[in-house]
């Protein structure tokens, strides 16, 4: 296990990403353009149209490199697998919510409930499986102390949380041209030198695979977008981000390195929670947090950069710790 596997794995997932996102931009503008919130921004009114579930680009580039390079550098497949299954089940969620959205026109497509429910029930088997299959062990690991602590009767609803909202705020952080695929990427190359650093092949090829695949769909995702991942992508994203930490026993690294999306995920509570306690006032100017700079006077670009810079800081934050 070396880091030129994971260059290795991030060269295949690239390609895959990039040719299957080339060839699926014009299938998908027949069929499932974008619909663009009217109380957005302005400035993203001129996006509609703009194909949307090119997520299943990121999905199809991800598996197929991380098989690839398991078979090739002998990884632990039964980590693999259980980080795929994960990883598939959030993009289901989201396909099924985009399908509903944006091909049969249910403007709400899931309903929440039925979004949410769904994603406790992975976010369940993902904790139980760790807990009782998966070494049987309840320790999770305290970075900056460099100790493991039992969680004990408290690692199952841990898990949980750290699943629910890690996917949750990867997509709300998915509002802007080559955020989302850009910040996963720099997140999940943290993660594959990590996986990489504490030995531990299968979360590491894992990641490799999916910062490929962030950045082969960030060719045509980047400003102006050709394309959107829609929630097959951020869903996916997130949730199979998660388990990969999960099973590497580094998700308390999450909310350092993935900072971003802590921060556009609070925003969003925030402003619900001071808007209602309030009467009608709001903190920011737009939630969540990328759309309140938009609405500052900066252009879609510089908040994309400033957010990439931000994200890649909070990287070598988390080098330093590990």
């Amino acid at each position: 296990m070396s880091y030129t596997n994971i260059g290795i794995i991030i060269i295949i997932a690239f390609v895959i990403s990039v040719l299957i996102t080339k060839y699926e931009i014009p299938v998908l503008r027949a069929k499932a353009g974008q619909n663009i919130r009217e109380e957005g921004p302005e400035s993203h009114l001129s996006k509609a149209g703009t194909p949307s579930m090119g997520g299943i680009a990121i999905l199809i580039a991800a598996v197929l490199a991380t098989l690839v390079g398991g078979m090739l550098f002998s990884a632990k497949i039964s980590d693999i697998m259980v980080i795929l299954l994960v990883f598939i089940g959030f993009g289901l969620i989201g396909f099924f919510d985009d399908y509903l959205k944006v091909i049969k026109k249910v403007n709400l497509g899931l309903k929440a409930y039925q979004k949410f429910g769904l994603q406790i029930i992975i976010s369940v088997a993902l904790a139980v499986f760790m807990a009782t299959y998966a070494g049987g062990n309840t320790l999770v690991y305290i970075p900056v102390a460099n100790i493991y602590i039992d969680f004990g009767i408290w690692y199952i609803p841990f898990i949980v949380f750290v699943v629910l909202a890690m996917t949750n705020a990867v997509n709300l952080t998915d509002g802007l041209d080559g955020l989302a695929s850009g910040v996963t990427a720099f997140v999940t190359l943290f993660f594959a030198v990590a996986g990489i650093s504490y030995g531990i092949s299968s979360g590491a090829y894992f990641c490799a695979a999916l910062c490929g695949g962030c950045l082969g769909f960030l060719v045509f995702n980047k400003n102006p977008a050709k394309i959107f991942m829609g929630d097959t992508g951020s869903l996916a994203l997130g949730g199979g981000l998660a388990a990969a930490a999960i099973v590497m026993k580094l998700e308390l690294l999450l909310p350092i390195v993935g900072l971003l999306y802590v921060i556009e995920a609070l925003s969003v509570v925030l402003q619900v929670g001071y808007f209602k306690l309030s009467g009608g006032k709001r903190i920011f100017k737009m939630a969540p947090i990328h759309h309140h700079f938009e609405k500052c006077g900066y252009k879609e670009v510089q908040v994309v950069v400033a957010f990439w810079i931000f994200t890649i800081i909070c990287c070598l934050v988390g080098f330093m710790i590990i």
